[in-house]
């Protein structure tokens, strides 16, 4: 047997193979004689149908399975022996393997395609700076959160005239005569000028309204008719509500009761401290969302600066063939730029990995990542405790779920999570102090 490497460039090359008669047919007249213990063939007694005729009806069969197993461990073995870092899985050269003489060749050549991982430098200093986003909890966000407190957690009320904000519950009737016998509508799911006609309406008003334009999207739509967002999306023309009820709801007044739904019974006891671990829970929320911005935002940043090149060809026709008619190269070549973008930073948070034994991932870390994953989600029902000595089994069932999936999911995470924070210990990251709005701009410019 003899393979050869040939590197056309830094991300492409191809491996040689070529397998002479001595390679593989020691194992294919093995084979042949497995067979003809085994096989069960009318006009000879079991066990003793000649070579001859195994090879006959499964020759060709044996052949190119024996020579497809050899291929595969050998290229396999090559790769990793050469130590050669590999991008998506070898490719043969289909053209060439369509002209293979099953029947009459004894010399076997074939030709395999690789993408290779590009040699890059990740520079990682003080030189590198990225803007973290401080959000300050100003009056306007501390208003905004208590009126919406107010709200959640005030009592309804049945009123005689309707204004906005309002619900309404009625009987609607289409243009068509379909009749639904109760409907409820939240006026602020209409859009302004939908709204005007029901601001003013008392109980036992019918008010008629175009369905198509009344709604300020079709999910509102859609639970207002009770059909799917696709048939809500559809329907058209005017309807009739016969107003049966409408009620209001009554903001909470700002006292212990209020307190204790909110953060549980006596956690908090003043109007002062009720303020302050609002705005404590605000500012922890909004710590969680500009660290994912400042992730993002080192993210992209150290993959526009750092230059990797791909085998882009090749990783294009990999995608086309190892998605098996999934996908169509219009598709690929649409989504391929966001694809390398994402395969570019999995290089760089490996490389990062492999160059800091601190940072790999072990199985360990998997296993105590996911199980105290499942304890919050169970302890969210107050079932944690009697989940402790079942947690290796549920994690284990968790991780071996989706054919494996599951755990490459958690593994990526962690990895993520590590090179990420030791990306931000060795960069300069400055705070920046916005309000919510700046905030807001930041996200969308990013």
């Amino acid at each position: 047997m003899d393979i050869t490497l040939n590197k056309k460039d830094s991300t492409n090359a191809s491996i040689k193979i070529i397998l002479k008669e001595d390679d593989y047919q020691p194992n294919v007249e093995q084979k042949i004689k497995e067979y003809g213990k085994k096989a069960n063939i009318k006009g000879f007694r079991p066990g003793k149908v000649p070579a001859s005729y195994i090879k006959k009806l499964y020759g060709k069969s044996i052949l190119v399975e024996e020579i497809n197993q050899l291929l595969s461990k050998s290229l396999n073995d090559y790769i990793k022996d050469e130590k050669l870092q590999i991008l998506g899985e070898p490719m043969p050269n289909q053209e060439d393997a369509a002209k293979i003489d099953w029947d009459n060749q004894k010399e076997f050549e074939f030709e395999y395609n690789l993408g290779l991982v590009d040699e890059f430098e990740l520079k990682l200093d003080d030189k590198v700076k990225v803007d973290k986003y401080t959000i300050k909890v100003d009056d306007k966000v501390m208003k905004e959160t208590l009126d919406n407190l107010k709200e959640q957690y005030g009592e309804q009320e049945e009123v005689d005239t309707a204004k906005a904000g309002d619900t309404i519950t009625g009987k609607l009737v289409s243009e068509n005569e379909e009749e639904q016998q109760k409907v409820v509508l939240p006026l602020n799911d209409l859009e302004k000028k939908a709204q005007k006609q029901f601001v003013g309406a008392k109980k036992e008003d019918s008010i008629t309204f175009d369905v198509e334009k009344a709604f300020t999207s079709v999910e509102a739509k859609s639970r207002f008719l009770g059909q799917n967002e696709t048939d809500a999306a559809a329907t058209k023309g005017d309807y009739t509500l016969a107003i049966q009820e409408i009620k209001r709801t009554k903001p909470a007044e700002i006292n212990q009761e209020l307190f204790d739904k909110v953060f549980g019974k006596d956690a908090v006891k003043s109007e002062e401290e009720f303020n302050n671990k609002i705005k404590e829970t605000i500012a922890e929320n909004y710590n969680r969302e500009t660290e994912n911005l400042l992730s993002r935002d080192i993210q992209n940043h150290l993959v526009e600066k750092t230059k990797i090149g791909l085998p882009d060809e090749f990783l294009k026709n990999w995608l086309l063939v190892s998605n098996e008619g999934k996908v169509t190269q219009e598709q690929i070549d649409k989504e391929y730029d966001l694809y390398a973008k994402d395969l570019r930073w999995n290089l760089i948070k490996n490389k990062i990995a492999d160059n800091n034994e601190d940072l790999k991932v072990e199985h360990e870390d998997v296993m105590a990542h996911t199980k105290e994953m499942i304890k919050q989600q169970f302890g969210q029902y107050g079932m944690s405790d009697q989940l402790e000595n079942n947690l290796d089994s549920f994690a284990n069932n968790y991780l071996q779920g989706e054919n494996g999936e599951n755990y490459r999911k958690v593994f990526e995470e962690l990895l993520s999570k590590k090179a990420m924070d030791y990306i931000k210990s060795q960069i300069k990251v400055t705070e920046k102090k916005v309000d919510l709005d700046g905030f807001k701009k930041a996200v969308d410019n990013n």
